[in-house]
């Protein structure tokens, strides 16, 4: 599986540990399509092209930067031996498209606004849950994993600028009732939690090799 690795601050996964977690979020994403699936009947396919360790700045940049304008998404607190913050966005116009795909294209497009929230709430809490249920289940480790919540605003505020911080950062393509639909997970840790993950994913590895 080809990967391209970033290095974020003093923080490096080999090729084979990335390659590894790239293969557990697949695994975890895939559950979420099944899961959304269900929930909106309709046959859902999710896919990551590609999984990257980045400093947030990079991960600002690498959604579009200034010229992206305002991004939408759902944001959830994970705790245990890793912890730290996940994000799932998505470009404003992006999210609704989401929205309209996720309904069945049930909701005027007046509608959207008001409605947009819950539907996206519900999406990403699908999304992300599985996402870090199916790592921490895999790794043998517990998460603790908070409520979701909205969030909003440009990519430089969502992507905080702390000099500790790194973000593992994946693509995902949403493909549903023939539409492609691009967001990103985020998964923003400091260097003390990534240095638990990476020893996790090392584990691993050694026990599936």
């Amino acid at each position: 599986m080809g990967c391209r690795l970033v290095d974020a601050a003093q923080f490096r996964l080999s090729e084979l540990e990335l390659d590894a977690l790239t293969e557990l979020i697949n695994i975890g994403v895939g559950r979420a399509a099944a899961n959304l699936a269900t929930m909106c009947g309709n046959a859902v396919t999710l896919s990551v092209p590609a999984v990257s360790t980045v400093t947030p700045e990079q991960a600002s940049e690498m959604v579009g930067g200034p010229r992206m304008g305002k991004m939408v998404g759902v944001e959830q607190d994970y705790a245990g031996d890793v912890y730290g913050r996940a994000l799932l966005v998505f470009p404003e116009a992006s999210s609704f498209e989401l929205v309209r795909a996720v309904s069945g294209d049930a909701v005027p497009a007046e509608e959207m606004p008001a409605l947009a929230p819950e539907a996206l709430l519900e999406t990403g809490n699908v999304v992300l849950q599985a996402c870090l249920g199916t790592i921490a289940n895999m790794l043998k480790r517990r998460l603790d994993i908070s409520t979701p919540k909205l969030v909003e605003g440009l990519p430089r505020e969502l992507f905080p600028r702390v000099s500790k911080d790194a973000v593992l950062f994946v693509y995902i393509n949403f493909s549903l009732r023939g539409r492609r639909i691009r967001g990103y997970i985020a998964l923003l840790m400091d260097l003390v939690a990534l240095t638990a993950l990476k020893q996790l994913v090392a584990e691993f590895v050694d026990r599936e090799t």
